[in-house]
This record gives structure tokens, sequence and C-alpha cells, in this order.
């Protein structure tokens, strides 16, 4: 006899249950069971994910939710468990909406529904009560369809509690249905389950106690052991198949229909999408619109209303119309610049029948899937946005989309080793050490830790870290993702509220609304279109020039002249290391240049063979070969070589036979569900129809292995080509307004590749005046002055200042500078005593004659008068003689207290020491021949570790006069790990390695310097 498992809770009952849904549903297919059901604590986050494995085994998926009921007014009331099952489409919409409400009136994560809410949602929904004291209240709600769950784990306390719930069962003529609470797939998870408990509550295993489950018994058990747990009354087994026959609810079911927006009288959408469009092309093409164009619209329209997306299509004009009359600086990038429509409505800035992007990457008829549009606003502004949006649609219509944190090796190292009882120093210093090089914890990665000893409680720390690997953690908010519905959301979804103020969130991420088709609005904050937006103002206000984005000049020879160098700090995209590597080797001249610089640095041309065959044909040095005749239009723009997603579409389509649908689906493979089989599939087929067709198969192995590489982070043309416009706006304005470039990218911060300290001296190198903080000419945000000469320069804001706070910020902005003295400033500002002395360490009071620490003994004595006080002059008092500071302990301070320094490098001050040492400056070194063996200190601004790297390790280093890149091999960096990953200031024995205006220093080995300079305020970011 078989049963069916009704009370089941996977890892997205966060940090109970302790298998993946996918993990429960393919259990409960292995032991033949004819369905299963998912059950969460409280939400439905997983269910996504199980009906995708369901319906791929054919096994049937019963959906509800472990439901906590409580009373919200009486905290002494201990909380009780109702399994709630949905029967049919409205029953799981009443689920929805009741767990929207339970989560509502509770903090993030935590649920508390009330016997009334769950009375009111009852119908369409079973309820499985698995303790008497729900069944008297619940019984009239659902009538027969409430059944009591008597769930069996082998303890013996578990007797006279079945006892209690069969005499309430009978008491009120409710059936009973066997089972056991479900925690994990198989009873080796016990352990796994076991931490979960503990870090859910910020214990120990050897101080949890009955926290505990006494036992392995909740796992998925097979039909035979549960016949044998209730050899004494099979009839509740064969109870809980009636049931899973009740519930006849499946996700196939759901009908989701996008809002359609206010339409003028006798308009559809389609009818007002193509009058809105060719409105739009009349301004694009003011001399006519082409006849390519016109049929490029005329074939878009007719398939946006074959498939009926008018709506989203009018949604997003409508968004950026918004933002237009805002003044909020957007462009739509990501696969609707393939569309023309998009281009026309102003969406993208990109014209795709220029550059021959393909539409079917953005819309197939065979996919029937929802274009994906990407709109990147100016991230300062973007919030003004999002909150339109849900005054636009309502609470209701709109919420945002999950982003699900889950565990990686260091968050995992830290919480499992925690709950094992490992010291909290050993476990801090290997989540230090742990990089991207342990993407999996193994012994070797306990012994680079410094665990050598590998005891029993390691091989657990090891066993259950590898289990807990991509484990749910807790819910968070994609970075711009709504979900928008005709009808309310929570009929689809439960929404509950987000940890920022003014924010609602559904309970699935991204993939879960691709696998069920649903449309996303995707509003993502960009940091570049912020400092553009900056620097733009900067420019009108300071220079009388009205530039936008639209009418900066195009093709500029001089912008271009300065990206071949590599000159490059803070232009978006084309900052990185590996960047701008490869700018003097590719020297982008045109925009399309551009396009290719912005795609070609990515795992997919590097994981394909593509990139040094692309650079070869551009220098000449070899011809262009087309594998096939039918590809040479296709490969022709990159000279032979596939580097964008759209050539490797059209290779399948062309060469390898494919339909425009199936070679999308080819590409949305390899990132589905993040499962690695799911390419695999297209191997033979892709390879055997190209060698079929005459296409080598070395090239098509390779494409096949490019494909491989883009996964998740492929580029497509179309995503380039809108990321090179911004690239090409932020290096022309690089070029041309320095001062206003620089001014902006430090008010736009965090962002990028670097810290303020970086930007601080690269625009002093290229001669831009930056002047130091000082409260009498400093703002919170950096401000341009003139000079004597008239030339523009950049005065420091007061808000690098460390441990200035908000309301610091408000007593600041309130008084306008200049101060006569500092008695002047403490009156009129008000400043607390630590602001003041955070100022006075900065350097923010030189104006007024004073020294640092003249400053500081003033500003550790003042007293801020109160609020209605009389601007009195402070009594005077004796100051003592203080020393003044030497120019590199005026540096050290500035560093300390504001992480950058106006007055010079560091390292500045000990060139003559690292002459005597031989040490080159980084100009110098750049220069040396190939070859040279060399030593070098710099300080490290970035470190690298890309996954296609083969084991390398990237860094930047600085000194005052520019940067050098090291490249460190992985036998080097496992010789001098802790400095590797930790150093701030490192010293390098090495080989340069020079080709053509492009440096390396290779490291031989590396070494902490011996030297008299202080870096604590430096910073180094690392990237993975």
């Amino acid at each position: 006899m078989t049963y069916a498992p009704l009370w089941v809770k996977s890892n997205f009952s966060f940090l109970e249950g302790a298998s993946h849904p996918p993990e429960l549903v393919e259990q409960a297919h292995a032991h033949g069971l004819p369905a299963v059901a998912l059950t969460d604590r409280d939400g439905v986050h997983g269910v996504v994910a199980a009906h995708a494995r369901a319906k791929d085994l054919g096994i049937k998926l019963l959906l509800g939710a472990e439901v906590t009921i409580g009373d919200p007014d009486d905290p002494t009331v201990v909380p009780q468990a109702v399994v709630l099952l949905a029967t049919d489409r409205s029953g799981y919409g009443n689920l929805c909406q009741l767990l929207s409400r339970a989560r509502q009136r509770c903090a993030k994560g935590h649920a508390l529904a009330t016997l009334a809410d769950v009375a009111a949602a009852a119908s369409g929904l079973l309820a499985l009560c698995p303790r008497p004291a729900l069944l008297p209240p619940l019984r009239d709600p659902f009538g027969d369809r409430l059944y009591a769950l008597c769930c069996r784990h082998l303890l013996a306390r578990e007797r006279p509690a079945e006892a209690a719930l069969r005499a309430a069962a009978r008491a009120f003529d409710v059936k009973v249905a066997g089972g056991n609470e479900v925690l994990y797939h198989h009873r080796d998870r016990q352990r796994l389950q076991d931490v979960l408990t503990c870090i859910r509550h910020g214990t120990t295993l050897a101080t949890a106690g009955t926290l505990l489950c006494a036992n392995a018994e909740h796992d998925l058990k097979s039909p035979f052991a549960m016949q044998q747990l209730f050899s004494d009354d099979p009839k509740a087994l064969a109870t809980t198949l009636q049931i899973a026959e009740r519930c006849t609810f499946s996700l196939t079911e759901l009908r989701y229909r996008y809002p359609l927006e206010r339409l003028p009288d006798g308009q559809t959408p389609s009818t007002w999408l193509r009058e809105l469009t060719l409105q739009g092309a009349a301004e694009r093409y003011p001399d006519g619109i082409p006849e390519p164009v016109q049929n490029q619209l005329e074939r878009e329209l007719a398939l946006i209303d074959e498939l009926d997306y008018g709506g989203y299509f009018l949604t997003m004009h409508e968004v950026v119309r918004f933002c237009r009359q805002q003044g909020i600086l957007c462009q739509g990038r990501g696969s609707a610049a393939n569309s023309a429509v998009c281009y026309c409505l102003g969406v993208t800035a990109v014209d795709p029948t220029r550059i021959d992007l393909l539409f079917e990457r953005f819309l197939s008829r065979e996919r029937a899937e929802p274009p994906d549009i990407d709109l990147d606003i100016e991230h300062e502004r973007r919030e003004e946005v999002i909150q339109w949006v849900y005054q636009r649609h309502g609470r209701r219509h709109a919420a945002m989309v999950a982003n699900v944190i889950r565990y990686r090796v260091r968050s995992s190292v830290r919480e499992v080793g925690k709950a094992l009882g490992i010291p909290a120093t050993a476990l801090d210093r290997m989540g230090k050490l742990l990089g991207s090089r342990f993407a999996s914890m193994d012994t070797g990665a306990l012994a680079h830790a410094g665990l050598h000893d590998i005891a029993e409680i390691h091989e657990h720390l090891l066993e259950l870290v590898a289990q807990i690997e991509d484990f749910p953690r807790h819910l968070s908010i994609h970075p711009g993702g709504f979900l928008l519905g005709s009808d309310p959301v929570d009929t689809i979804v439960p929404i509950e509220p987000a940890t920022m103020p003014g924010r609602t969130v559904i309970q699935w991420d991204k993939y879960a609304i691709e696998e069920l088709g649903l449309f996303k609005l995707d509003l993502l904050g960009l940091g570049a279109l912020h400092h553009i937006h900056l620097a733009l103002d900067l420019i009108r206000k300071h220079e009388g020039r009205e530039l936008t984005m639209a009418t900066i000049p195009a093709e500029d020879p001089a912008t271009y002249e300065r990206i071949c160098r590599a000159d490059t700090v803070g232009v978006f995209q084309i900052e990185s290391r590996a960047q701008m590597s490869m700018l003097p080797r590719l020297q982008p001249r045109t925009f399309y240049d551009l396009v290719i610089e912005v795609a070609i640095v990515r795992p997919g041309p590097i994981q394909g063979d593509m990139v040094h065959p692309y650079l070869r044909r551009r220098r000449g040095d070899e011809q262009p070969e087309y594998p096939h005749p039918s590809l040479q239009q296709v490969l022709q723009k990159t000279l032979g070589v596939p580097i964008f997603q759209e050539q490797v579409m059209k290779i399948a389509m062309l060469a390898g036979g494919y339909t425009p649908g199936e070679a999308d689906q080819l590409r949305r493979d390899m990132a589905a569900w993040r499962s690695q089989g799911q390419i695999e599939r297209h191997r033979d087929k892709l390879i055997g129809r190209m060698v079929h067709n005459g296409i080598p198969a070395e090239f098509a192995e390779r494409v096949f292995s490019q494909i491989l590489g883009f996964g998740e982070y492929g580029f497509p043309e179309s995503h380039a080509a809108s990321f090179a416009l911004i690239t090409y706006v932020t290096a022309w304005l690089r070029q041309h307004h320095p001062a206003a470039f620089v001014c902006g990218l430090l008010n736009a911060l965090p962002m990028g590749f670097y810290s303020a300290a970086t930007i601080v001296d690269d625009g002093k190198r290229r001669g831009v005046p930056i002047r130091p903080l000082d409260v009498c000419w400093s703002r919170w945000d950096c401000t341009l002055e003139r000079g004597e000469d008239d030339e523009l320069a950049v005065r420091m804001g007061l808000g690098f200042v460390k441990g200035l706070t908000a309301r610091d910020r408000q007593l600041l902005d309130a008084v306008a500078p200049p101060f006569e003295s500092f008695d002047d400033f403490v009156v009129r500002t008000r400043l607390p005593v630590p602001a003041l002395v955070r100022l006075a360490e900065a350097g923010a009071f030189d104006s007024f004659g004073l020294s640092r620490r003249q400053a500081l003994w003033h500003a550790r004595n003042a007293t801020p008068p109160p609020a209605h006080a009389l601007p009195l002059p402070a009594a005077e008092g004796p100051v003592p003689v203080l020393p003044g500071l030497s120019t590199s302990e005026r540096i050290e301070w500035d560093y300390r207290s504001s992480c950058h320094s106006t007055r010079g490098h560091p390292l500045a001050a000990l060139r003559a020491v690292l002459q005597q040492r031989r040490m080159p400056t980084a100009a110098q070194l750049n220069a040396l021949p190939d070859g040279k063996h060399t030593r070098f200190v710099g300080l490290v601004i970035c470190r690298q570790q890309p996954g296609t790297a083969s084991g390398v390790t990237f860094y930047t280093l600085e000194d005052e006069t520019g940067f050098v890149n090291l490249v460190v091999w992985r036998p080097v960096f496992e010789r001098h790990a802790i400095i590797a990953r930790t150093a701030v200031l490192l010293g390098v024995d090495g080989k340069v390695q020079a080709e053509g205006a492009v440096v390396h220093l290779i490291a031989d080995r590396l070494f902490v310097p011996e030297l008299a300079v202080a870096v604590d305020g430096a910073t180094t970011r690392s990237f993975h």
C-alpha cells in the first residue's frame, strides 16, 4: 500500500528543512509515490522549483503551506501550526492572500495568522491539524475538508498526544490522516538539519538540547516504511491518497494577465502602441523612416500584437516618460536593444537596424515568453521611480521580485562552524582567507586557514559545508525586478514586507518568474548614469554649456586616443585591469570597436578561445577566415570570430538548422535553474548539424565551448551596444571636462573599481587641481570652484570624513560657509564634539590657522551651545605648545580620517628610500624592457581572481606615478598566501612582461616592505 506525504518542508522553510525542493520530489518519485506535497513554513517560496521537477518526472505535486496561527495581541499565546493544501485555483489564491496578511503584520522573516484569517480563507483549502486544539475552531469553516494529521516519529511522548488528537477527531467527526513531518529527503541529512536548527536559534549543538529533533525519523519515507509505522491503522494512510485526489490544483493553471495601461478612447493596446511607435520613429528619423526600419517595425508590431504583449511595451514607455519628465537619466539595455520598437519608443538608444541585431534574441513566436527589458536608472534616483510604480499600479498589483540569499563557502564556514562550537577566532581566520580559489571546502582549504590537524569536528565541518552550500539563507530584494498583475499579485504569490521601508516583495525570485512565464519589469540602478548626470549638471553650472547624452559629439578622436592608452580610470565598463590590458591591444577607434571591447573581455569569448584570433586579425597578422560561406554575413563585422550571443544564435540557425526559437532556447538552457546538464542535450545536435553542413569539427567544438562559457555571464551584442554608449560618454567627459568628471565620480561613489584615493591621485596626475576639505569652503559633496587662473578645481567634500552622521550633515547643510573662526563654526553649526574631533583630525580647520593638533585641542574642549543660546564666543583658555605635523604625517592622518589625501601619495615621502633600494616608480617600471627583473612596492588597490584565469590572481598596484599590473600565478600565491590575500602595501620581486603598450609584472616572490609608512585608511577591492 502506498501513501502521499502531506507535511513536507524544504530548505525554503528557512533554516529548518534540510533538502532542496527538487530533491524531495525526486525522492518521492524514487519511492514510487503517486503524489507529494510541499508545505513550507508560512510560504510558497520553493513551489516553482518543485513544480518544474515534478513536471519533468510526472509526479503529482500538492501545493500548500504550514501556517503559523497565534494571537498578535497576546504574545503569551503559544503559536500552533496547521497545514493548508490548495484543492483548486481559488484555494491557492486564498492561501497566498492569507500568507500575505500573516507576513504583513510581523517583522521580516516572521508570520502570524489569526484563527479568523484562516477561517476567512478556508474556501478551496484543506486543513490538516497535527494538534487537537485547532480542530474545534476550524471544524465549521472547513467542514469535511478538515483532517486530523497523526504524525509518528518513534517518540514515546507522541502516544498520548496522538490519543488526544484522535479523541478530538472522533468528537468533531473529523477524518484521520497519517504521516510524519518531513524535513529532509534522506535520513543522512539529519545532522545538517540539527545544524540548521542551531543557526536559526543562535545556539550550538552542545547547548541546543530539546530544540533538536530526537532522531532521524523526519525523512521522506518509502511506502514500506510507512506501512510498518502505521500497521495498526492503514486507513490513515489511505486517507492521504484521498486527500491527494481532492487536491487538483497545479501551477500550470495560473492565468497571468499583464495590467493594461490607461488608453485613449477607442484605442486598444496594439493600436496605441503602433501610434506611439510611429510618432517616435518620426522623431528618430526626421528625414523619413527608412524602408528597412519600416519593415522591421511592421514585423515586430505584428508579433507583439499576436502574442498580446502590447501592454508590457506601453508600461516601459510610460516609465521612461516619467523618468524624462522628472529629469532622471535612464536607458534600456539588454535584449530590448534588439527591438526597433523599443528604439522608437525611446526605451533604448541603440538603433538595431544599424548594427544588425537579432530580434529573435528579444522576442520569439516559438518561445512565446515575455520579453526582457532592463531599464537602467541613475541609482540615486531609482527609488523615486520604484515608488511611482507602486503608486501607479497599487500595492496589491505591484511587488518587487525576491532575491534568494544563499549560502556560499564563507558564510557556510562561519555559521556551520559556530554551530559546531569551533572557536570564533579560527572561523574568522577561515572566513577572511577563503576566497574563490576554494569554491568548496576541502582539507587543503582547512590547512590553508591554519587548521592543520584534521580532527573529527573539522571533518564534520567539511561535510556540512558541502551540504549547506547553495541553501537559501533568507530573502532579499531583486536589484529592481517588479511583478505587475492585472489581477492582484497576492492571488498568484504571497507578498511580504521588505527590510527597506516602503518596499514589498513577493516570495519568488527571477528564476521562478521565468519558469512560469510571468512578466518582470526590471528597473535597475546604474551608478554610471548618476555620475554622468552629476557631471553634466556641473558643466552647465560652471561652464555654461548645455549637454545631454544625445548631444555629446560622437566619434571624437581625442577621446579614442585616450581610450587606446588605457587612460580610463572611472570610465564605465573599461576601467578594470583586464579591460585596461585589452585596450592597447584592440585599439578602439570607433563606436563599434567599443561594443566589441565591452563584450570581448568576458567568459564566453575567453573560454571559446576567440580573443586571440580576433586580435591577430584586427592587427592584420592573419586574414579573416569563414568556416562556411553561409556564415560570412554573420561573422564579417567581427573578422570571422564569434564574440556575441546573437552571433552564436545565428550560427546555430544558419549552420545548425536551428529555428529562431530553438536558438534562443539554446542560450537559455545554459542558465536554466543553474543546472549544468541542460546545455549538454544540444552538443551532439548542434555540432553534428554543423559538421553535416560543411563546418569544420574544430570550429564547431570551439563555438560550443563558447556557448558553455557564456552561461549566465553571456554578453549579447545588444547589451554591449547599450553599455558602449555610456562608456563613450564617460570617456568623452573624462577627456574634455576632467574636473567635472572627477567631481561627479567622487560624488557618485561607491561605484566602479576604484576608491576615492585612487580617483584623487589619478585626477591630480592628469592635471586636475584637487583641494583639501575645509569647513570654510567645502560642502558635504565635492564641488567645483574657480582658481586665480580661472581653472576649475575640485574641492573635496566633508562627506568623506569618516564617522560623520546623517544628523551632522543636516547641521552642516543648514549653515553656509565661510566662517570667521573656529568658535564661529562651533556656535553656528552646533556640531557635537565627536564630529568636531573628526573634522579636526581630517585637517578641515586648516584655514583658521590651526594645526591639526591645535584643532584637536579646541575640538575636545569645545562646548556646543544650547539650541537657543546667544551666539557668544567661547571662553579663551591656555593652549599648550603642540608640535606640527610633517608632510608624511599629514598624509597619514588624511588616510586615517578620510581614506584619501590631496596632499600627496603615501609612498611619495618614501621615494628616496625606495630609490636607494633600487626600486622603480610605476612609471619607470612600465618603461622597462621585456624580461627585465625588478623589485617594486605599491599599494594594492584591486585584486581579481576570475574563474577563467586558470589559477592566476591579477593585482593593480599604485604609487604616486601610476599603476602597475601584477600577475601572481597559483604557486607563488600559495607560497605567500596570507600576504597575497591581505596585504595593503605589497612588495614584489618579478620579471617585466612587455607586449607593445601592455606591461605586466610577473611575480616570483611577494614580501611585506619594511618601510615606515602607515596606510590605515587605504582600501583594497577584491573581485572574484
